[in-house]
């Protein structure tokens, strides 16, 4: 089997622009949770694309706060790249941040890690680059990503052990 050529970190990297209209918000005008998951869910799709060149899936998303609230009329800038690839998956950092166009302001509102899972064309999964680390901050955030990745698989076989001795 010929050895999978790595991928950058830049080569991944994914910004987008939302502008939050009234169509996306709730009755107090401020963007639904619902749709920044979307978003988040797409940039960071977009990233895992770009890393493995190939189809992926949402394995899962962790923690999700809301910091501040962002208003119909501002624009969301999400930006996502890939801290972490694995056998078959891929671990994505995607941040959310408030545009305030008329005020000048930018500001951080939330940030998730989502793991997304290669998958080839017969929607197996299937292998994904190496990830090229070229500076401390890259090696930084892969150590993290890795044991994000520990404390995820831990919790998985948690549940399904605890799954099977209901069921069992």
């Amino acid at each position: 089997m010929a050895k999978i050529k790595g991928r950058t970190v830049s080569e991944s990297r994914v910004e987008m622009a939302q502008v939050v209209l009234p169509n996306d918000a709730n009755p107090l005008g401020n963007i639904l949770g619902g749709k920044v998951m979307h978003l988040i869910d797409i940039a960071g799709a977009i990233a895992a694309h770009r890393h493995a060149r190939t189809h992926v899936v949402t394995a899962s998303v962790d923690r999700l706060d809301f910091l501040h609230p962002v208003r119909v009329g501002q624009i969301l800038m999400l930006r996502a790249f890939v801290t972490g690839a694995f056998r078959t998956s891929m671990e994505v950092e995607v941040n959310v941040y408030l545009e305030d166009y008329i005020k000048g302001e930018r500001r951080q509102t939330s940030s998730a890690f989502v793991t997304y899972v290669a998958l080839d064309a017969s929607g197996k999964p299937t292998l994904v680059p190496p990830l090229i680390l070229r500076t401390k901050e890259e090696r930084r955030r892969y150590r993290e990503a890795v044991e994000r990745r520990k404390r995820r698989l831990a919790l998985a076989a948690r549940d399904h052990r605890r799954y099977f001795e209901k069921e069992g």
